[in-house]
């Protein structure tokens, strides 16, 4: 017992470390670019706030949500577990508004996941289920960004300007890291892949998944594009279109507090490499950032009120994948 207890106790300080250490670089991260830019160049880069275009973003986030948590319902039932369209729109609430204030930015996705997982039988489904979803969308965004890099010949030529080694060995070190997690987790992976064949790359399911995926994607460039009005940047819809998928990229890394400090930096490099000023990409983010949190209050609501609800039980008998 006593042993069980000192794992569990330096399980718990690994994880506390975690969660400061990601807190630390989102606020590392936001220092160095104030340092960098100066709060009054920022200022200078935005206008008088338009609350229309607040609403706007605010309204947009709603379908978000919905086909989102649309998507994940599909995919459950597709490996043959019992979820509601209610159900999952309440719980995708709450994981949004918890992955703006958990570290990683995806403890809500976890949260879910376990919430899901515990009231089904198939636990290993459940967790597969919003993982793939999650996938889905991730590969929506990536081929949504390299499809605004092709179409921008002035980001296209500074990346393809860019020093060679760098990005030699970048990709060298984000191979090997791929190559150690297929490695050690082979097992689990061929669970995995089977899940993800009857889910989303099923003839049948494919063109829905990209569907709700490319609609959520347009979703969050829409969102962006309303932050942008919302505090008074004029650049034309078209320049911003092409830069906005690779910041959002930059959140996907599961390394600070939803976003901050990732996102910004990002934004502040895009900006520059387009020949704009970085500080009105820098301030754009962080509109963005702070309209992304507001939207996710429904999940705050939820969480305090205790208004999610039952889902299905224990002892529910898996279908199978469909």
């Amino acid at each position: 017992m006593s042993a069980a207890r000192s794992n569990l106790a330096a399980t718990g300080r690994r994880r506390r470390l975690f969660i400061l250490l990601r807190a630390l670089i989102s606020i590392a991260a936001l220092g160095a670019l104030l340092w960098w830019l100066e709060p009054a160049a920022m200022l200078d880069a935005v206008g008088p706030l338009a609350p229309g275009w607040v609403l706007a973003g605010l309204a947009i986030s709603v379908p978000q949500v919905f086909v989102s948590a649309w998507r994940w319902r599909l995919t459950a039932h597709r490996l043959g577990l019992d979820l509601s369209l209610g159900r999952a729109f309440r719980e995708y609430y709450l994981a949004t508004f918890l992955n703006q204030v958990l570290p990683g930015g995806v403890g809500g996705d976890l949260s879910r996941a376990w919430r899901h997982g515990s009231e089904a039988e198939d636990v290993r489904g459940a967790w597969h289920a919003v993982l793939i979803e999650r996938v889905s969308g991730q590969v929506a965004l990536m081929v949504v960004a390299l499809v605004a890099l092709l179409s921008s010949p002035v980001l296209l030529r500074s990346v393809t300007t860019f020093p060679a080694a760098p990005k030699l060995q970048l990709a060298g070190v984000i191979a090997a890291f791929c190559a150690a997690v297929l490695w050690f987790s082979r097992r689990a992976l061929t669970r995995l892949w089977r899940d993800l064949r009857h889910s989303m790359l099923a003839r049948t399911v494919l063109p829905q998944q990209l569907l709700a995926s490319f609609a959520v994607v347009a979703s969050y460039i829409a969102v962006y594009l309303c932050s942008a009005r919302a505090i008074g940047v004029s650049l034309p819809a078209t320049s911003l279109l092409p830069l906005v998928p690779m910041v959002l990229l930059a959140m996907a890394l599961p390394l600070s507090v939803a976003g901050w400090g990732l996102r910004e930096g990002a934004a502040a490099g895009i900006w520059l490499l387009a020949g704009l000023a970085p500080a009105q990409g820098v301030a754009i983010s962080i509109a963005y950032g702070a309209l992304v949190f507001v939207s996710s209050l429904p999940g705050a609501v939820l969480l305090m009120l205790g208004g999610l609800g039952a889902g299905p039980r224990k002892g529910v008998a898996r279908q199978g994948p469909q």
